[in-house]
């Protein structure tokens, strides 16, 4: 049985806040990479990054990597990341294994934000404490495999040679990052704790502060606040520690910067429902062929009250139903709908509202089958048209557009002309999407494609193509502490 992910109402937090991150998208080969004019200190130093994982992943997802400056296939020099098997490794190979960690401890939650420290000290006397490991505030202690590096071991880690962010060291451009990367803190020449970076909340919930320490020599913190593609204080890869380390960009954009954070999570297509379809662009799209049966996802976040709204671009060969569908049918055992046998867009008994999308025509209809908007106004230009959905949790309706007219004469903004949601919707409902060869981009505040305007909602919150209606808003944890 899959269950969705329904979030509660929650309190407004005044703690720090971090306002970008940067979405990896490993088929792109995206990377940044620096390097230094000079050598650090290549045995004290700190990585300190904020990060959520992408489910289809490549076999290796790098937050760092050094090399010695040499093409030698035989020297992996270092680098820290989330292996294939969703553990955090770190390794170094220089003509023989210098130093590899594997955790026992796996991190499959694609819709939540993970903190990674990892501090190296390998002057200390005792093994131990070479290398410490803190995942969201905790020490990770548990490992499949911990062979610390010796007593005062140069790493590459600090050296002038080659280092990059979301991709193997030396010469090898491959196990891209795939997912998102926020607060990115290098501290070179001092083994810093998680406390310098956190804190726990009244609720017991790992929270971002802002560190207040020194850099060092090669030391740099990256927010990703910039748009450019040049190693400077414009880019995408600007150093903001005061040091002006600056990463060069290779296959990133602008649409890749976005205010999806640790501390507003956006939703996403939901990456922990595994179906075959194939997940891509930090979750924010999804693609399947014809496997026989229906496969899809739906929101990461699934409300039971407020007013919420998402843009959406669909390329259908096949067959697809776009719309919102309620908590009871996400879980329903008896339909089980991310079976083999069954259709995550199983209409039955008010349970879904969709618009219908097949190569030749696009039909809205409502909870009971009834046709009430169609023909060639309602047909979607693949990949083209947005198709956007306003869902009022706090009246049961729902509503539909096509390049931000709404269909049937509707206006979300006073109600009239809805469809109806089932009778249960205020037990959770979300946005969803199910077919059979499909390629659908959802944009529930941070699109994975460039958009020609920018309209956030009320709260200032998300960016979308057309003006969010009055009254709804961006379906992102903020505005769910508020509305939710």
């Amino acid at each position: 049985m899959v269950f969705p992910t329904i979030m509660p109402a929650n309190s407004v937090s005044d703690s720090y806040e971090i306002s970008n991150s940067l979405r990896f998208n490993a088929a792109d080969s995206p990377r940044l990479t620096r390097t230094p004019s000079s050598a650090g200190n290549r045995r004290t130093f700190t990585l300190s990054v904020w990060f959520k994982l992408q489910v289809d992943a490549s076999p290796e997802r790098i937050f760092i990597a050094a090399d010695d400056g040499t093409d030698n296939n035989n020297n992996f020099d270092g680098y820290i990341a989330v292996n294939a098997a969703d553990k955090i490794i770190i390794y170094a190979y220089e003509g023989s294994e210098k130093y590899y960690f594997v955790s026992t401890q796996v991190l499959r939650d694609p819709n939540a934000w993970y903190h990674l420290v990892v501090a190296f000290d390998t002057t200390q006397g005792t093994a131990a404490n070479r290398v410490k490991i803190y995942l969201n505030g905790s020490q990770v202690t548990s490992f499949s495999t911990a062979n610390y590096p010796g007593e005062n071991h140069q790493t590459r880690f600090n050296n002038s040679n080659s280092h990059k962010i979301s991709s193997y060291p030396d010469h090898f451009n491959s196990s891209y990052f795939d997912g998102y990367m926020a607060e990115y803190h290098w501290i070179d020449g001092a083994a810093k704790a998680p406390s310098d970076f956190g804190e726990f909340d009244n609720n017991g919930v790992w929270v971002p502060i802002e560190y207040e320490g020194s850099y060092g020599t090669n030391g740099f913190y990256l927010e990703f606040q910039e748009t450019g593609t040049s190693a400077n204080s414009s880019g995408i890869g600007a150093d903001t520690s005061g040091n002006d380390h600056h990463w060069a960009v290779t296959n990133l954009a602008a649409t890749d910067v976005t205010t999806d954070t640790p501390t507003n999570n956006f939703a996403t297509w939901n990456a922990a429902v595994r179906t075959t379809a194939v997940f891509t662009e930090g979750n924010t799209q999804i693609a399947a062929g014809a496997p026989g049966y229906y496969p899809g996802s739906y929101a990461s976040i699934v409300p039971t009250n407020g007013k919420w709204y998402a843009e959406f671009k669909v390329t259908v060969a096949t067959y697809g139903q776009l719309g919102i569908l309620t908590a009871s049918t996400l879980i329903d055992g008896a339909r089980n709908v991310f079976s083999t046998t069954s259709n995550i867009y199983w209409q039955d008994n008010n349970t879904a509202i969709a618009l219908y999308l097949t190569d030749g025509d696009g039909t809205a209809t409502d909870s009971g089958n009834a046709a009430v908007s169609g023909g060639s106004n309602s047909v979607p230009e693949y990949g083209t048209d947005v198709i956007s959905i306003a869902l009022d949790m706090d009246n049961g309706k729902g509503y539909f557009a096509k390049n931000g007219t709404f269909v049937n004469s509707s206006n979300p903004a006073n109600g009239t002309n809805s469809f109806t949601l089932a009778s249960d919707y205020a037990d959770g409902s979300t946005f969803y999407f199910g077919g059979n060869n499909f390629t659908v981009q959802a944009n529930f505040g941070n699109p994975p494609y460039a958009i020609s305007s920018s309209n956030a909602d009320a709260n200032g919150h998300g960016n979308f193509e057309y003006a969010v209606p009055s009254g709804y808003f961006a379906l992102c944890s903020k505005n769910l502490a508020e509305f939710g």
